[in-house]
């Protein structure tokens, strides 16, 4: 069963071990195991429903808990202390786009504010329901699952939006097909959520960002339905498409959407490649990236990310001979280990790794094979569940991810870093701060930055922490040039910041686009514009 105030399924377990404590321990200290709250203490909370009643609508304390919130900090802080404050009113279930399109006419005769929901698995406050005497209903999504239609011919398939990421390559995998998005998220977010929130898989290198794969679909909006036809380019005035991309619910609810696949990858593997530094690394994967190589991923982890993965790997006697060979290698104690992902034809995947393994030699790359990079691949949407086993030992876990262009990635890399440690220092606590490039392009890079820190055991406290620590964070990518989100949207968390990318004009226009769409502005209201 999925967890109410955590990551995944309740089964599952991704324990860190007596090493891995003892890592954290000598970083920040010793974590102080915090007490949850029950789900019924926090059921308790929930207020009456202000909902006119509806077929469709169920009011009931428990549904309205498991989807008041996602998986932000701050959403965990709620859960786990049993804080709930503001929840939805009411959750529904639609099973078609005439059930949304009903539920929108109820929202705008009873001025009722919705928040679409497909996982849940928002990191950036985007279920958030907003306080004050309007009512809120969420509209869960995950009933529109079916693929509508095939086109083996142009390579498009339609589905509904509320597919999980498991259950779409299950469907498009029994014919011979992929999409190829596998954000970290993938086993429980929704490809409507990826598509309203412009996602990134981790083999984006191949298969494209979302917006590469997102070619039409419908949105029920108030102010009527937008039908978005597929071509296969268009010269014709504004893309309809990219209204919707990234629009995070405030200008309707996409209900169906078609999407470019692929046929599956005859040959695939992952294989670890080690440097001496960071500055060898970077700029070994900046040359492979730039000379356009078939490859499906780069992901390239920092000095620190480096030494925590081998710290958490387990497997002590295996990772200490593999230290020793680095070492008599020359990776020694700044090494940084890239993952280098091949798919596609035999023959085609290894020619590409082969030409990016010449590429990287003259930076001192160390090729150990694929054996560490076949653990990634099956760990690669498990490693989220240490978010779970940290806070069992005192530990909270937050992330931030920017991009920039080349000359900024390592001056990025160490502002949002010692950002983090300045924050924290204010409150007497170290952070355990390391980064890796999620995400490579020619132009630059995705910087992507975890924190680990212990918890105060205090809601107030803890979410006092928390918002300095996001704030300074979000400052040091703000003033170093950085997008306040690659990969994760705007939400209400980064909305403060949206204006130093956007300017004043951009917001402006933003939101009169989505004022003509919804002109009682009952969608999502609160979020993505500050």
């Amino acid at each position: 069963m999925r967890r109410w105030n955590g990551w995944g399924d309740d089964t599952i377990e991704f324990a860190l071990s007596d090493d891995a404590l003892g890592f954290l321990a000598q970083r920040i200290g010793k974590g102080v195991p915090v007490a949850d709250a029950a789900f019924e203490q926090a059921c308790a909370q929930i207020a009456p429903s202000r909902l006119p009643p509806h077929a469709l609508v169920d009011t009931s304390a428990e549904v309205r808990l498991r989807s008041a919130l996602g998986q932000s900090l701050p959403d965990w802080l709620r859960l786990r202390y049993g804080v709930i404050g503001t929840a939805p009113d009411g959750v529904a279930y639609p099973e078609s786009p005439e059930q949304v399109r009903e539920l929108i006419d109820y929202a705008r005769q009873f001025g009722v504010a919705l928040i679409p929901q497909g996982g849940g698995t928002s990191v950036a406050g985007h279920l958030t329901a907003p306080a004050g005497a309007q009512p809120v209903l969420s509209v869960n999504l995950t009933r529109l699952r079916q693929l509508h239609y095939l086109d083996t011919e142009s390579q498009l398939a339609t589905f509904g939006a509320g597919v999980f990421g498991p259950d779409l390559e299950a469907q498009l995998r029994a014919r011979g097909y992929t999409l190829g998005h596998f954000p970290q998220s993938f086993e429980y977010s929704t490809l409507g959520g990826w598509v309203v929130t412009r996602s990134s898989g981790q083999q984006s290198l191949r298969y494209g960002r979302i917006e590469q794969m997102f070619r039409g679909g419908k949105v029920e909006t108030p102010a009527g339905t937008l039908d978005i036809p597929t071509f296969p380019a268009s010269a014709a005035g504004t893309d309809l498409r990219e209204m919707v991309l990234g629009s995070e619910g405030r200008l309707g609810i996409l209900t169906e959407a078609t999407v470019r696949v692929t046929p599956l990858p005859e040959y695939e593997a992952f294989h670890a490649v080690f440097f001496p530094s960071w500055d060898a690394a970077e700029t070994a994967v900046r040359q492979v990236v730039q000379a356009g190589l078939s490859l499906s991923m780069l992901r390239l982890s920092n000095p620190l990310e480096t030494t925590t993965m081998l710290a958490l790997a387990g497997h002590k006697k295996l990772i200490s001979a593999l230290e020793r060979y680095l070492s008599w290698r020359g990776c020694k104690d700044g090494k940084c280990m890239l993952m280098i992902g091949v798919s596609g034809r035999k023959a085609a995947a290894k020619a590409a790794l082969r030409d990016a393994l010449v590429l990287v030699a003259p930076q001192g790359g160390v090729h150990i094979g694929r054996k560490m990079g076949d653990k990634w691949k099956q760990n690669r949407f498990r490693n989220v569940y240490l978010r779970n086993a940290a806070w069992q030992h005192g530990y909270a876990i937050d992330t931030v991810e920017t991009a920039v262009d080349w000359p900024r990635v390592g001056t990025m890399m160490q502002a949002v870093e010692a950002a983090a440690a300045d924050a924290l220092a204010q409150y007497g606590e170290k952070v355990h701060a390391y980064t890796h490039l999620s995400h490579l392009y020619a132009q630059g890079a995705s910087v992507y930055s975890t924190f680990v820190y212990r918890l105060a055991g205090d809601y107030e406290q803890d979410l006092a922490r928390w918002r300095t620590l996001k704030h300074a964070v979000s400052m040091a990518i703000v003033e170093n040039g950085g997008t306040i989100s690659h990969q994760h949207g705007v939400g209400s968390d980064h909305a403060p910041y949206l204006v130093a990318e956007k300017g004043e004009l951009g917001l402006a226009a933003m939101q009169a686009l989505f004022n003509h769409f919804d002109p009682q502005q009952i969608m999502n209201p609160g979020k993505l514009l500050p």
